[in-house]
């Protein structure tokens, strides 16, 4: 049986279901990263565009690395920036790129969401959704304190049988069986570490088994945890320039030359923190949220097939 790209010779094997290898900050060492984090058991990247500007980036990176798997979507801190075709490019690298998923999308009513018209953010969020559901295929969704609007549009939207990934979720313990019950993926990323263990122990316990993924939001969500030996990418300031940086209201985004990104292979971090939260071992959790990873990104097109994964 045929095993997935990157196999390494890791105690497990990991699926970052959520990364921006892309991002202008870290795009140069993209190669090297992929490298490392694959030498230390993470087998596939789904790597999420934002904006028109960066969705030929994706693809180029998921045709030079088999374990890339593309996603393609209008972010809502771009939507003010959208240009008027931006609905018909989009399609077309669907066109273009069959093997790719939808992301990242969603609402954001955070400190920088805030300032970007919401009325238009639900406009091109619930577009995109039904794209998602035409093709077949899954969908990364942001939420930035509008959790609330996020299961009212995905209940008149859904269900949503490939599925959604809510990703670095950081909504309450309470929304979790509403948002399960519509097809809802929770992934869980180095900004839980931020929250006190009694709040993150108590979303962890909510959220059904053959729902959890992990991801690390790469280059940000740095996981904040103490006597942990983190991997860090220097900030390639030149790529950085004019550049707005992809992050959530919850990180702060390395902006200097000086400071360090969140890499990869931290999902070992963020996997250590969920399964101490979980009393559960690590290597359960780790062949667990693979396990619904590749479920999740087994659509029709996709380079992720089933068969050809011994998990």
């Amino acid at each position: 049986m045929a095993q997935a790209p990157g196999r390494a010779a890791s105690a497990v094997r990991l699926f970052d279901a959520h990364c921006h290898l892309q991002d202008p900050r870290i795009a140069a060492a993209a190669p090297t990263i992929i490298r490392a984090a694959t030498a230390s058991g993470v087998a596939r990247f789904a790597v999420n565009g934002t904006s028109e500007k960066d969705w030929h980036l994706v693809k180029q990176m998921a045709q030079e690395h088999p374990s890339v798997v593309p996603c393609f979507g209008l972010h809502p801190w771009w939507v003010p920036e959208r240009s008027p075709d931006w609905m018909d490019s989009l399609r077309r690298f669907f066109s273009e790129t069959p093997e790719a998923a939808v992301g990242e999308i969603g609402l954001d009513k955070g400190s920088h969401g805030k300032t970007i018209d919401f009325g238009e953010q639900v406009e091109v969020f619930q577009r995109q959704l039904e794209l998602a559901k035409e093709l077949e295929k899954p969908v990364s969704v942001h939420c930035v304190r509008a959790f609330g609007d996020l299961l009212e549009i995905l209940k008149q939207s859904g269900p949503f049988p490939a599925g959604v990934l809510l990703h670095s979720y950081m909504g309450s313990a309470e929304m979790v069986i509403s948002l399960a019950n519509l097809g809802c993926y929770f992934s869980l990323s180095g900004f839980l570490t931020g929250l006190k263990s009694t709040k993150a122990k108590q979303i962890l316990q909510a959220i059904p088994l053959d729902k959890i993924l992990l991801e690390t939001d790469a280059p940000d969500a740095l996981p904040k945890m103490d006597d942990v030996s983190l991997s860090t990418v220097l900030v390639d300031s030149s790529g950085a320039d004019g550049y707005k940086c992809h992050r959530d209201a919850n990180s702060q985004a390395a902006t200097s030359s000086n400071e360090s990104l969140n890499h990869p292979a931290n999902i070992h971090i963020v996997l250590k923190f969920v399964a101490s939260l979980l009393e559960m071992p690590e290597t359960t959790l780790a062949e667990m949220s693979y396990k619904n990873a590749i479920q999740l990104f087994s659509y029709p097109g996709s380079k992720v097939h089933p068969e050809a994964e011994t998990v």
